[in-house]
């Protein structure tokens, strides 16, 4: 049987391994490590806040390994996943379907979102678990024709226990991530190795051989006849570099920056995050909250739960890189301009609820779906294959998107990962 491997186990690279096992021989290389949910109590933090040793964001790694922090340009940081799952694991587990750059090249995914929609269990009648605080923020956006409308949520939301610890990790197993799919591809014969960085996939005369990978202090070398790399918006554009292939300096991240005021007991920080959003013109506004912030932001200092958030999520422009593990992405004037744009709508809504713009106060900006630095175009709608890459080398991430989506982007990456997949099936 003909050797695949898959270099990284989020969205993209778990949907690949388990479409392939059985066809091919499938071994899924992660860089982190097992995942675990994100264990400390939140009160222990807001105490060690208190003594001043959480300064840095980038000091996640020390209290939760599979959170990892980079710092890029406009004073942002970025965020993404390390471990089994990837970033899934962190996300809020929307289901949103968002093709619109695709199909406008010809790419049609309907039967891939089809198929979707019959393995994963999705949830979007989830009213009854907002507080009070949600639902009036809910009823202000309609009175401000902003046309609200319930995030689909992937998993068992119906059995949600109200902890508010979807981005820590889902300790009760409710929230959907892409360790799912491992599991059908391991049960398949599939391996997964956790702790094995790939350094580098080796090409010669247009196919590739395998891959060159760090596990501790050795290197090991994974011979394959299909390299799957899904290691990331980041990661990706990284493996490819250090293989010789250059990439597109079109990078975007989806920046996110939170309005935030004090609201005694209203316990956002149990309650389900993004259960809400408003569509604009380049960004949304939803309710979340913003537990990095909390941690690392000294403005944030009021108790979790009398703190009350509204995220901005933005469709950045498509400019930026990595070169050499370096992230190079600052925000352009037309991106300040909607962030400040957005941040007057939350501020309004926030009026609304009775709190005056004086005590808004605002969280770190971050990120963390970068992507687009190998974006498909029209004459790759069939293939999903770019010509700088080897003929058995395909990319099955956030890095084939045109464009920032400006919203979750785990449902489309599974849809194009499924096209990948089976295009490789096809072709083995």
């Amino acid at each position: 049987m003909n050797r695949a491997v898959v270099i990284g186990s989020g969205a993209g690279g778990a949907m690949c391994a388990r479409e392939l096992q059985g066809k091919f021989q499938v071994t899924v290389l992660e860089a982190g490590r097992e995942f675990r949910p994100f264990g400390l109590n939140l009160n222990l933090i807001a105490k060690i806040r208190k003594t001043g040793l959480l300064f840095d964001s980038r000091e996640i790694g020390w209290i939760f390994p599979a959170m990892r922090i980079r710092r890029a340009g406009s004073g942002m940081i970025v965020v993404s996943g390390s471990g089994s799952g990837g970033t899934t694991t962190l996300s809020t587990g929307n289901a949103l379907r968002r093709d619109g750059a695709l199909r406008a090249l010809g790419i049609d995914l309907d039967e891939e979102f089809a198929e979707l929609s019959r393995e994963i269990p999705v949830l979007a009648d989830h009213q009854r678990l907002w507080s009070p605080f949600t639902r009036s923020f809910f009823s202000i956006c309609r009175e401000m024709g902003l046309d609200p409308q319930a995030l689909p949520k992937m998993g068992d939301h119906a059995h949600c226990r109200g902890c508010g610890r979807c981005v820590l990790g889902c300790p009760h197993g409710v929230k959907w991530d892409s360790r799912r799919l491992l599991e059908q591809a391991l049960k398949n014969g599939a391996r997964l190795l956790t702790s094995h960085r790939v350094e580098r996939v080796v090409h010669e005369k247009g196919r590739a051989s395998g891959v060159l990978v760090r596990h501790g202090l050795r290197r090991k070398w994974f011979p394959a006849d299909l390299v799957i790399l899904a290691a990331g918006g980041l990661g990706t554009p990284q493996v490819l570099q250090d293989s010789g292939i250059d990439c597109d300096a079109k990078l975007f991240v989806d920046p996110v920056l939170c309005v935030a005021a004090e609201m005694e007991n209203c316990r956002q920080n149990r309650e389900l995050p993004m259960p809400f959003a408003v569509q604009m013109n380049g960004y949304i506004i939803s309710p979340y909250f913003d537990h990095l912030s909390f941690f690392f932001n000294r403005e944030w200092r009021h108790q979790a739960g009398n703190v009350y958030s509204l995220m901005i999520k933005l469709a950045d422009e498509n400019r930026g890189g990595i070169t050499g593990g370096r992230l190079r992405k600052t925000l352009s004037a037309a991106d300040h301009g909607r962030l400040e744009q957005a941040a007057d709508t939350c501020a309004e809504m926030f009026r609304r609820a009775g709190v005056d713009k004086s005590r808004l106060f605002f969280g770190t900006l971050n990120a963390g779906h970068p992507g687009g630095m190998l974006p498909l175009t029209a004459a790759q709608a069939k293939t999903f294959h770019d010509p700088r890459l080897p003929e058995n080398l395909y990319v099955a991430d956030a890095s084939l998107f045109p464009a920032s989506l400006g919203n979750p982007p785990i449902l489309t990456i599974l849809a194009m990962a499924k096209r990948v997949a089976g295009l490789c099936r096809r072709a083995g």
